[in-house]
C-alpha cells in the first residue's frame, strides 16, 4: 500500500458542513447487509465519539481561544460524521441486537489487531480482553433467544462463533490489577499506537451504550445483566488506555487521532461491499484528510516538531473485519484461566483478585450465570452457535 494521507489534500474545511438533506442518510437493511457492514458502521461511530470527546478535552486544556475555535469547527464537521455513520443503524434493530453486533465487533475488531500487533506486550493485552468480549457475546446471545425468541445467528451469520469464553463472573478483578503498562511513544511501532486508540475507542463506545441503554429492559435479568457486563467494560476501558504513554503530548495526541480516522476510514472503503456505504467512507475520509492537515499545522505551531516524527510513512495494511474463528479457539485452548496482577499476567487466583470476587459475589450467582440458568430452564439447553464442531475446553464454561 502506497497511500500516505500526509501527502493528500482533503476536501477544505470551509466545504465540509452539510444540510439535513445530506445527513439524512437511508439506514443499511439489517437482512439484506453483510454483517461486517453493520460493524464497520459501529466502530466508525466509536472512532468519531472518540474524536468529538477528544477534542472536547483538548479545548478545556488550552487557553488560547484561536485553537479553541479551531477545534471547535473541525468538532462540528465530526459531529456531523457521527451522526451520519450512527444513523446508518437500522432503527428497526432492537436494543439486544445492536448489542450482540456491537459484541460482534469487539470480537472481531480485537481478534484481527492482536493478530496483526507487532508489540509482544500490547498482543497480550488484546488477547486476554477479547476473550472476555467472546464470553459476553455468549451471554447476551442467550439473553436474545429467551427475550426475543430469536438466535443471535441471524445477526452474526455464522462469521462469528456464539460459545463460552472466559467466565464473565472471573472478569470482576481489583481496579489495580487492570493498569497495565503504556508503550514507550519514542519506541513503539506507530501502528501499536493506531490499534491501542482503536480499541479503545471501541471499548469505550461499549461502556457508555451499556451505561445508558441497561436500565431500559422491563426483565430484571436483563437489567442486571447489562448491569454486571457494563462494570466489565469499565475495567475494559481502564485496561485499554493505560496502554497509551501518558507523555504525549496533546499535539501528538490530536494527529493520531487523525490518522487514525483516515486510516480506518480508507480501511473500510477499500473493503465495504455496501455502495452507499461505501460512498459515505470515501467522502469522510476526504474530509479527514484535512482535518489531518490542520492538525499537523497545530503540532507544527505548538509541538515545534514534524508530525512525519511520530506517524507511520504511510498507511498499514487495511484493517480488515473477517472471521477469527481458529486464532480464538487457540486463544480458549490455552490463555482462558489467566487473570491480572499489577500490570502482567498469571493463571493463580491471588488475594485480590479473591477479595473483588467476595465482595461482589457474596456467595450469589452473578447475573452472567443466572441468565444462563434461565434459559436451561426456559430451553433445557444454553444457547451456542459452533460453527466447526464441539471446542474441546470451552464446551462448559458457564
Amino acid at each position: 500500500m502506497t497511500f500516505d494521507p500526509l501527502e493528500q489534500r482533503g476536501i477544505p474545511l470551509d466545504r465540509q458542513v452539510r444540510g439535513w438533506r445530506e445527513l439524512n442518510v437511508t439506514p443499511i437493511d439489517p437482512d439484506a447487509s453483510d454483517p461486517y457492514t453493520r460493524c464497520r458502521v459501529i466502530t466508525m461511530n466509536g472512532i468519531e465519539v472518540e474524536a468529538i470527546l477528544f477534542s472536547h478535552q483538548l479545548a478545556r486544556n488550552t487557553v488560547d481561544p484561536e485553537v479553541k475555535r479551531g477545534l471547535a469547527e473541525v468538532r462540528y464537521v465530526e459531529a456531523q460524521q457521527q451522526k451520519a455513520v450512527n444513523w446508518l443503524l437500522p432503527g428497526v434493530s432492537s436494543v439486544l441486537e445492536t448489542t450482540i453486533a456491537y459484541e460482534q465487533v469487539a470480537v472481531d475488531l480485537t481478534s484481527w489487531i492482536a493478530r496483526m500487533e507487532p508489540d509482544p506486550y500490547l498482543r497480550q493485552a488484546y488477547e486476554f480482553g477479547v476473550l472476555e468480549d467472546f464470553d459476553h457475546l455468549y451471554r447476551y446471545a442467550n439473553l436474545y433467544e429467551m427475550i426475543e425468541h430469536r438466535k443471535a445467528e441471524a445477526i452474526v451469520d455464522g462469521l462469528t462463533e456464539v460459545m463460552p469464553g472466559r467466565p464473565t463472573r472471573m472478569h470482576h478483578r481489583h481496579p489495580f490489577d487492570n493498569v497495565r503498562d503504556p508503550y514507550d511513544k519514542a519506541a513503539t511501532d506507530p501502528l501499536s499506537k493506531l490499534h491501542a486508540l482503536t480499541v479503545l475507542s471501541a471499548e469505550q463506545q461499549t461502556m457508555n451504550f451499556y451505561m445508558n441503554t441497561g436500565p431500559t429492559y422491563m426483565e430484571p435479568i436483563a437489567r442486571q445483566l447489562y448491569q454486571e457486563i457494563g462494570l466489565v467494560e469499565e475495567e475494559h476501558v481502564t485496561h485499554y488506555e493505560s496502554l497509551v504513554d501518558p507523555g504525549e503530548t496533546w499535539w501528538e495526541q490530536l494527529v493520531n487521532h487523525e490518522y487514525n480516522e483516515c486510516y480506518l476510514y480508507y480501511s473500510f472503503m477499500e473493503q465495504e461491499s455496501h455502495p452507499k456505504v461505501k460512498a459515505l467512507w470515501e467522502l469522510h475520509l476526504n474530509m479527514e484528510l484535512e482535518h489531518l492537515r490542520i492538525a499537523c499545522d497545530l503540532m507544527r505551531r505548538h509541538d515545534g516538531r514534524e508530525p512525519e516524527e511520530v506517524l507511520a510513512p504511510q498507511l498499514p495494511n487495511v484493517l480488515t473485519f473477517e472471521p477469527n474463528k481458529e486464532y480464538l479457539r487457540e486463544l480458549l485452548a490455552t490463555q482462558i484461566d489467566l487473570t491480572t496482577l499489577g500490570a502482567g499476567y498469571v493463571r493463580e487466583a491471588h488475594e485480590r483478585f479473591e477479595q473483588m470476587q467476595q465482595r461482589l459475589h457474596d456467595g450469589e450467582r452473578p447475573p452472567s450465570d443466572r441468565v444462563i440458568d434461565q434459559h436451561r430452564e426456559m430451553f433445557d439447553r444454553d444457547y451456542r452457535q459452533e460453527t466447526e464442531g464441539p471446542h474441546p475446553v470451552a464446551s462448559e464454561r458457564a
